[in-house]
């Protein structure tokens, strides 16, 4: 019979009984930490450029070739017929005409570097200094569903864990009283929690949410942590509630048992820390106006923004941020990208700016972009479809060099052609400033052992600082 039941029968406690029944079964957790990071190849496998990702998704594909990747060729031959074969895209009645769309915004170049930006996003334009332009990203899938997928999972088609997870996997947590992986506002749709999601990783290391569907109230906390009835009354209701957790878990070894008493576990820490961390309306005011709080169009994203900072500030390893609309323009592409990108440009040039000027930028690595690109062929009468063959990402702080624009796509914007950048080579940037070697953090299921960049991926050196 085991010790555990032992315990139970005779009043004979071992270590391991005493761990589990002390402190509402804290001690327990902290024990099965230890040995889980003694059995799994976890931890820092070189020096880190960053201690955390702050990931500003861009839900849906913002067009490359109308934000920073300028293309005066696009623009002289507005109107006519592509000169090469365009890829197969969604729209057959597009890609069979392939006439060129001209960006309808200007273009100029700013900072000391140079960069191109246009007006659509102007404050973040005048931080293109510390930015870090990859204009050669290249995915997998021309449908959202996939290329979502792909973002966040490393997988167009398989359930895999998402980053956030591995991230929280390989490194663990900096502040026990937290989530190591949040996920802002995520949309429910093209893979919804699985973009989130731990899938065969421990269940302690999926994303813990706040807000739904893009949208974060003023009111907006994480579900179900709210306390009921006095410290005393919830800690007696926790400790029998955990005491049956886990005997079931001995009895069955499921995985998604013991991820509900680590949670558990979790959220009765979470209570004490976690208010205060979400609490922006006490920060300056000169802090919300910076990221557009209080403006009617800039408030929702703002708020994430501002969470976002305070999050990475206390200690959370991963951060995702979804934009509250959808960068999904097939048609009324002036209308739909004005309206996006007013949403989130200033926003978004405050969190840099509120990181810089609290010197955690060096330390946090921000990462923008959407699943993919757009085409520079329009569809329809003033649209364009999906382009997961060459767009544009960009990154910042958390060691990668400032004011660089790295990679190229041919004179119109559409295929990556010099210093190709896959989704898989991101992934392994992402992990390797954070002091992760992607081919050794693994994790064994199915009988092989599985990563996030599967067999793929190279460390993109020519961007680091």
């Amino acid at each position: 019979m085991p010790h555990a039941r032992l315990a139970e029968r005779d009043g004979y406690c071992t270590r391991r009984h005493a761990l589990k029944t002390a402190a509402c079964g804290f001690g327990s957790l902290a024990f099965n930490s230890i040995a889980t990071a003694a059995s799994l190849p976890r931890g820092l496998h070189h020096t880190p450029r960053a201690k955390r990702v702050i990931f500003l998704f861009m839900h849906g594909g913002p067009s490359q070739v109308d934000t920073f990747d300028y293309k005066p060729m696009l623009q002289q031959m507005d109107g006519k017929k592509l000169p090469f074969a365009p890829a197969k895209n969604l729209d057959p009645s597009a890609t069979s005409q392939a006439k060129l769309l001209g960006s309808p915004w200007k273009f100029q170049q700013h900072g000391e570097a140079g960069l191109w930006g246009s007006d659509l996003f102007p404050e973040v334009s005048k931080r293109l200094d510390d930015l870090c332009v990859i204009r050669s990203m290249q995915s997998k899938g021309q449908s959202h569903g996939q290329a979502v997928c792909m973002i966040h999972t490393g997988a167009d088609n398989f359930v895999r864990p998402s980053m956030g997870a591995w991230v929280s996997y390989g490194l663990g947590t900096e502040n026990a009283d937290l989530p190591t992986f949040v996920s802002i506002s995520p949309s429910p749709t093209h893979g919804g929690p699985r973009n989130y999601g731990s899938a065969f990783l421990p269940a302690a290391h999926q994303g813990t949410t706040v807000g739904r569907a893009g949208k974060l109230g003023k009111d907006s906390t994480f579900r179900f942590l709210e306390a009921g009835g006095d410290s005393d009354h919830q800690q007696r209701k926790l400790k029998l509630l955990q005491a049956m957790n886990q005997e079931h878990f001995e009895r069955t070894r499921h995985a998604p048992v013991e991820g509900m008493i680590q949670s558990m576990e979790l959220a009765f820490r979470m209570q004490q820390e976690a208010p205060g961390t979400m609490d922006i309306e006490h920060e300056p005011e000169h802090i919300k106006s910076l990221y557009g709080i209080g403006n009617e169009v800039t408030d929702n994203y703002g708020r994430q923004c501002l969470l976002a900072r305070r999050f990475a500030e206390a200690g959370v390893r991963y951060i995702q941020v979804s934009t509250p609309n959808v960068w999904d323009q097939h048609s009324n592409l002036i209308k739909g990208h004005t309206a996006n990108a007013a949403a989130v440009d200033r926003p978004i040039a405050g969190l840099l700016a509120d990181l810089k000027q609290r010197g955690m930028l060096e330390d946090t690595l921000v990462v923008w972009g959407g699943e993919f690109g757009r085409t520079p062929i329009v569809q329809g009468a003033n649209g364009r479809d999906h382009n997961p063959q060459g767009f544009t990402m960009w990154l910042a702080g958390g060691g990668v060099k400032s004011g660089l624009a790295y990679g190229e796509t041919d004179e119109f914007g559409y295929y990556a052609v010099k210093d190709k950048v896959h989704m898989h080579d991101l992934h392994a940037t992402i992990l390797h400033l954070l002091g992760i070697d992607h081919m050794r953090l693994t994790y064994r299921y199915a009988g092989r052992d599985f990563r996030l960049t599967d067999v793929y991926g190279e460390v993109v050196n020519g961007i680091m600082a």
